[in-house]
């Protein structure tokens, strides 16, 4: 699997990081940072986080 954020919609609110944290993250400066070819197993938590993304900034791509 393969994911991809719009940054330009990205809002930094922080729900990826709560639904995948061991994908996405907020630095200090609240810019996110993510794993953009997560491992099979954050499968679950990687679509957790993008039904959680209130701009729905992410995506899986084929």
């Amino acid at each position: 699997m393969r994911i991809h954020v719009d940054t330009a919609v990205c809002a930094s609110h922080g729900q990826c990081e709560f639904a995948a944290p061991e994908v996405f993250g907020l630095d200090d400066d609240g810019e996110l940072s993510y794993v953009a070819e997560p491992a099979p197993e954050e499968a679950e938590n990687v679509e957790r986080a993008i039904r959680a993304c209130p701009t729905r900034a992410i995506r899986k791509v084929e």
